[in-house]
């Protein structure tokens, strides 16, 4: 089990000067945490326009994990995180490439995908859950998902997804999964994009298959 913090910044015209002004400090945080093996990854999301509309930060940790991560998060602290919230997250064992290395992108080069499933839907992800895996496993292996996993709920029942795939732009991304059993059998019924891109810090290997 991890969690995930889905977090979105302001859309005022101090936004970025908020997150500018503690990103050093941000980034020394997700360096440690990353360095322990407590960060799995976490990137900004960017808005069609090229403003920055949040962060996703995956934490291989429980509730308490999450909650001491953001007590010491200087986006959460000091308001860059207008909103955020932290929910139960599965990282789907895949043979997934290493995360990219190098110096950070200077334009987005993938996209993430945030699925929450509709009503009722547990039934729908169980009958195509094989054929969906079928497919992002062989993406897995040649680059094209870079991390996947489902969002949970209380119960520990699968209630949406995030994904993130090496497309840079939301274009080839809805393209890329209009073609998935999840989309096609409508388990996800609303999905949002953000393109992102990674800073290369010390994280550890993402799960793989046993």
């Amino acid at each position: 089990m991890a969690y995930v913090i889905i977090a979105w910044d302001g859309t005022d015209k101090d936004a970025l000067d908020r997150r500018m002004a503690v990103r050093d400090r941000h980034l020394e945080v997700i360096t440690r945490w990353a360095k322990e093996g407590r960060l799995v990854l976490g990137f900004p999301t960017f808005r069609a326009d090229g403003s920055v509309a949040g962060s996703i930060m995956i934490l291989d940790e429980d509730e308490v994990g999450a909650k001491e991560y953001l007590s010491e998060e200087p986006f959460a602290r000091e308001s860059v995180w207008q909103s955020y919230e932290a929910r139960p997250f599965r990282i789907a064992p895949l043979e997934y490439e290493p995360l990219p290395k190098g110096p950070t992108p200077g334009k987005p080069t993938h996209t993430v995908v945030i699925a929450e499933d509709g009503d009722n839907a547990v039934a729908k992800r169980l009958a195509v859950r094989g054929a969906h895996f079928d497919r992002v496993s062989n993406f897995a292996k040649d680059g094209t998902l870079t991390l996947g996993g489902g969002l949970l709920n209380a119960k520990g029942e699968m209630v949406g997804s995030i994904a993130i795939t090496k497309h840079p732009t939301e274009e080839e991304a809805r393209a890329f999964w209009a073609e998935d059993p999840y989309v096609k059998e409508g388990v996800w019924q609303k999905m949002q994009f953000f393109v992102t891109r990674f800073a290369p810090l010390p994280y550890k290997a993402l799960p793989r298959p046993e």
